[in-house]
């Protein structure tokens, strides 16, 4: 399913719970990649620090940046989420958001990448958790080559007037660079304003909506036991449905990417990706 791109205006809307608690529930094999350069929080959060040493994005950028091995380094910076079975895999964000200095100028590399995810051998799907877009460096590469974009807001009228700008500024971005139409999509998160409304307010679709669960979105922040039968969880896990239908309507409409096929990429098949939790 190529890259599926979670990204908010402002504050704290849930993109990295809304973007967890999907991977966590997701069919297919997975890699959330946590592409925000204000830097990652899963580590410290829900796998509570429970790792052998420094992992992540910022490491791969280091490692690029001196060796150009991209290609061999990325699977040993992943995080098994479910250890073994290596179908739901984390690349840590950076550390530190200094880190994000190194990582910025790789963004389109970083894209070309994820994109080639889809076509590797075993395929995997990328979710990118790329935060606020007010932030110094956002990643546009990875927005850019995202199949869909998810802008996550909550439904109170504040959030929703920072949302509009951000529309704004998105498809500003994507109409510019010859992104086809139909990419951006609205991921409602908690009540407020109905979906109905806030879909005729900011002249955009809602793909779907999130519930407030409190309890849930503590230990996707914090660590814990996640509990499938909960609110989130199972909302979480029906996005998929309605994103694989978009994505399957619009490769049908642009027969997209049928035309140009990404570079495969490799998995290897030794292990090489550790499991914290």
């Amino acid at each position: 399913m190529a890259i599926i791109a979670l990204v908010s205006a402002k504050g704290s809307p849930g993109v990295t719970t809304s973007a967890l608690a999907a991977a966590l529930s997701w069919h297919r094999r997975l890699v959330l990649a946590e592409c925000d350069p204000a830097g990652g929080s899963i580590l410290a959060g829900y796998l509570g620090g429970a790792l052998d040493g420094p992992r992540g994005i910022g490491e791969l950028a280091v490692g690029e940046l001196r060796d150009g091995n991209l290609e061999t380094a990325f699977w040993s910076q992943l995080v098994d989420l479910d250890a073994p079975k290596r179908e739901r895999l984390l690349l840590p964000g950076v550390l530190d958001p200094a880190q994000a200095g190194s990582v910025s100028p790789l963004w389109q590399r970083f894209a070309d990448f994820f994109t080639g995810l889809e076509r590797g051998v075993p395929p995997y799907d990328v979710l990118a958790d790329c935060g606020r877009l007010q932030v110094g460096g956002p990643p546009w590469p990875v927005l850019r080559a995202a199949a869909i974009v998810l802008l996550v807001t909550r439904a109170h009228l504040p959030d929703l007037s920072a949302t509009r700008s951000t529309i704004r500024a998105i498809q500003r971005d994507l109409t510019e660079h010859r992104v086809p139409p139909g990419t951006l999509r609205l991921l409602v998160v908690g009540d407020g304003h109905g979906t109905s409304e806030i879909s005729k307010a900011l002249g955009l679709p809602v793909i779907a909506r999130l519930p407030d669960d409190p309890r849930t979105a503590e230990v996707l922040s914090l660590g814990g036991t996640v509990r499938s039968g909960r609110p989130l969880m199972r909302a979480a896990g029906a996005l998929e449905v309605p994103v694989r239908a978009l994505l399957d309507r619009r490769r049908a409409r642009l027969a997209w990417p049928g035309a140009v096929q990404p570079r495969e990429v490799t998995a290897p098949t030794t292990p090489g990706v550790s499991g914290a939790v």
